[in-house]
Parts: structure tokens; C-alpha cells; sequence
């Protein structure tokens, strides 16, 4: 079998952690009993450019119980944890191809080796197994029935290229499913994040100017935890509806030139590029620290950093320190990478049981219907998502009610008012 992973022998740790997760991810567990017995995905050959961790692990378990041939690849050089790797290869024969702190090329190389399974359904988070495919492996374009997405920044980029008239199959916006983005992107990516940039700096949060930048799903749960930690959140928009609701949450709005000469601590969580630039490194403090949650490391500009630079050292693991002309000293975290995933284990099992079994799911859907699709990006069913939390739910001991028949009769009819 082929595949490359950091250490085969990492494999008992990696399934010890597996099963950790596992027992988190109870939906999961019941798509797993469902997909083992009815094989949904008997032969199809699934290509998945995903975080490879603990809980992605439950997820390639599940395709394979269903009946599918699976490979996966890492959608990050810095979020991969080693020994998970080891134990989808050694225990589920499961290609892997994807080493922690991997460079650019052979990021690149592993999804061109994924690809070489020439796949019918492709799963990807942050889009960068769609794009290879249209770029630079287009002969395998005919073959695709349709793919799923897990991040806001790679849905993104596929409603660009469907706009354009360039995507060349359908895919499904796990992200944007409420079982996903609601919960998995902020409760999950709040609570990582601080664990992150925790566990690089060992900062005391309590007191500091914490600025998040972005006020979406992502920005509302690290703004949330980061004042729970007793931090002064300042938050930094560019939509101004989002701007409404962080005052209205509390936090203090401004824009990043005004929060760059007060702040402590920067995340950046916006999907898009360019957002703490060289006029910023150029006003903030000696010694600010500087992170980003969202997918790609385009969100912080680093090549400005590095010219601005007369000299930089690592610190601590995860921790690159910049000085500045001035003798000002910046601090980038991580490498400007996902900080959830490079310095910690990304988000809480529980969350991403909700956010897998809608990858599982709507692959399922995928291979019953893509032939009737057009070539565009889909949303997840609201069955499949109203599924998924009625299961959550389930699991979680919760109950909900039910509308009477008279209810159903009021919400129906426009007739009966006052």
C-alpha cells in the first residue's frame, strides 16, 4: 500500500486517541452501525484533503464501513498529528499521505498522490483538491461525480469559480449546513483557537487587548471565549451589519489601524488576505503576538513582516519573533497558519461529530443523486441537517416539542389573527 506518514510506529497512540474522540462523536458512531450495514458507498473511490486528526480519523472509518475506497492528504502543512496517520494505514489499510510541518512541495505532492486514485467524490477543507483538479489534473474532471466542502474560505472560493462558469461538478457546502457552522465554527474554533495560541505563548489572557478581526461565526466564538478568559476584546469588521452586532455584544469596535497601537493579541478569522498589513506591524507595541484561525496564511502578510524585519529567531515552539527597525519586536504565531491546529489538536470531538456526520452524510446524498445535479455549489439538505440535531440532541439527553395539530393549523392558515 502506498502512503508516507512521519512514523508507522506512532499507531498505537493514534488509535488510543482515535477511540478517545470516537467517544465523543455518538452521531458519527450511528452513521458508522448504518454505513457498515448498508454499504451506501460500496465502490466508489473518495479522495479527502482534510485536517488529519483524531476525529477526521471516525470520518475516514466511516466512508470505509460504507463501502468506499479511500485515500487522504493533509489540507494544512502544520495541522497534521502524526501518529493518526499511523494508525489509518497500520489499522484500517487507509492511504495517508501527510507528514506535520510538511513545505509547500510536498503539500502539493500528497494531493497530487491523492489524486492518483482518480476519485468520484472528492472532499476537501479549503478547496485545494478542487483546484488541483481543475488546474493541473483536468483529465480526471470527467469521472467526478461531485464533492463536499468543510470551510467557509473554500466555499468561498467555489461559488467564485461556479460564478465564473468553471466548476465542472457539484459540490455541497458542509460549512454553511447550521449542524456546522453554528456550532463547529464558533463554539469549536473559539475554544481552539485560545487553546492555541495558549499553548505557544503560555500568555496570562486575563487584562490583555485581545483584537479579533472578523466578527463571523469564527470571530463571535473567539470573542466570546477570549472575554470569558477576562481578556478587553476589541473586535475589527468590514461589514457593518456584524460591526452592529459586536457592539450590541459588548466589544469595542474600530477599525485594525487604531487597533494595531493598542493591542496585545491579534487573530485574524476573515477568510480573506491581507487584513494585518505592513502600516499595522509598523503602530503595534513591543511584543504583540499575532495569530490567525482562518484556513490559508494570506490573512496576516508575512512577506511585509519579513522585509519590515532586521532580524527574527524562534523563541518557543510555534512562536517566530520579529525585530522591527525601531527595536519593537512582533511575535507570529504558528507561522500565520491555523493556530488551532498548529500549536493544538483543533476543535473539541464533540463539536466536529456534527460537523463529520454532515460530511458523511451528504456524501451519501452525492452518490444517490449527483448525476441530477448541475455543476454548482449545493447546500446540505435541510433533512440532513435537521437529522443530525435531532440526534446531537438525542445524545446529549435533550428533548424537544412537537407542534400540536392545532398549531400546525394556526401556522398554516393566514385567515385566523386577533
Amino acid at each position: 500500500m502506498l502512503y508516507d506518514i512521519k512514523d508507522l510506529s506512532l499507531a498505537r497512540k493514534g488509535r488510543l486517541r482515535m477511540e478517545w474522540a470516537a467517544r465523543s462523536m455518538p452521531v458519527l458512531g450511528l452513521i458508522k452501525e448504518t454505513f457498515a450495514r448498508t454499504k451506501p458507498l460500496r465502490g466508489l473511490r473518495i479522495s479527502a484533503c482534510l485536517h488529519v486528526t483524531s476525529e477526521t480519523a471516525n470520518l475516514m472509518e466511516a466512508l470505509k464501513l460504507g463501502g468506499a475506497d479511500v485515500r487522504l492528504c493533509a489540507s494544512n502543512p502544520l495541522s497534521t498529528q502524526d501518529d493518526i496517520p499511523a494508525t489509518l494505514v497500520k489499522d484500517h489499510g487507509i492511504p495517508v499521505f501527510a507528514v506535520k510541518g510538511e513545505n509547500s512541495k510536498t503539500y502539493y505532492r500528497h494531493i497530487h498522490q491523492a489524486l492518483d486514485h482518480r476519485p468520484v467524490i472528492t472532499m476537501d477543507d479549503g478547496a485545494d483538491l478542487v483546484s488541483v483538479t481543475h488546474e493541473r489534473r483536468t483529465e480526471l474532471l470527467p469521472a467526478v461525480l461531485g464533492g463536499t466542502e468543510e470551510t467557509t474560505t473554500g466555499v468561498i472560493r467555489l461559488k467564485s469559480m461556479a460564478r465564473s462558469g468553471i466548476l465542472r461538478y457539484p459540490i455541497i457546502a458542509v460549512n454553511d449546513a447550521q449542524t456546522k457552522h453554528l456550532f463547529d465554527n464558533r463554539y469549536g474554533t473559539g475554544q481552539s483557537t485560545l487553546d492555541g495560541i495558549l499553548r505557544a505563548t503560555n500568555a496570562l489572557l486575563a487584562g490583555l487587548k485581545f483584537v479579533v478581526a472578523g466578527y463571523g461565526m469564527c470571530g463571535k466564538g473567539v470573542a466570546m471565549r477570549a472575554r470569558g478568559a477576562g481578556a478587553h476584546v476589541i473586535v475589527t469588521e468590514i461589514n457593518p451589519i456584524r460591526a452592529i452586532e459586536a457592539v450590541l455584544d459588548g466589544f469595542e469596535v474600530m477599525t485594525m489601524a487604531k487597533a494595531a497601537a493598542v493591542g496585545d493579541i491579534f487573530i485574524t478569522v476573515t477568510g480573506n488576505k491581507g487584513v494585518i498589513r505592513k502600516e499595522h506591524f509598523l503602530r503595534m507595541k513591543d511584543g504583540a503576538m499575532v495569530a490567525n484561525s482562518g484556513h490559508f496564511n494570506v490573512e496576516i502578510d508575512i512577506p511585509a513582516l519579513e522585509k519590515l524585519a532586521k532580524g527574527k529567531r524562534r523563541v518557543r515552539d510555534f512562536v517566530d519573533e520579529y525585530m522591527l527597525a525601531s527595536g519593537r519586536r512582533v511575535h507570529l504565531l504558528g507561522e500565520g497558519r491555523l493556530i488551532n491546529l498548529a500549536a493544538a489538536e483543533g476543535h473539541p470531538a464533540m463539536v466536529m461529530d456534527m460537523s463529520f456526520a454532515n460530511q458523511a452524510l451528504s456524501v451519501r446524498w452525492l452518490a444517490e443523486r449527483a448525476k441530477e445535479l448541475d455543476k454548482t455549489v449545493y447546500p446540505v439538505p435541510c433533512k440532513i441537517d435537521e437529522e443530525i440535531a435531532s440526534l446531537k440532541l438525542a445524545s446529549m439527553g435533550a428533548s424537544i416539542d412537537r407542534l400540536t395539530p392545532a398549531q400546525k393549523k394556526y401556522l398554516a392558515d393566514w385567515k385566523e389573527g386577533t
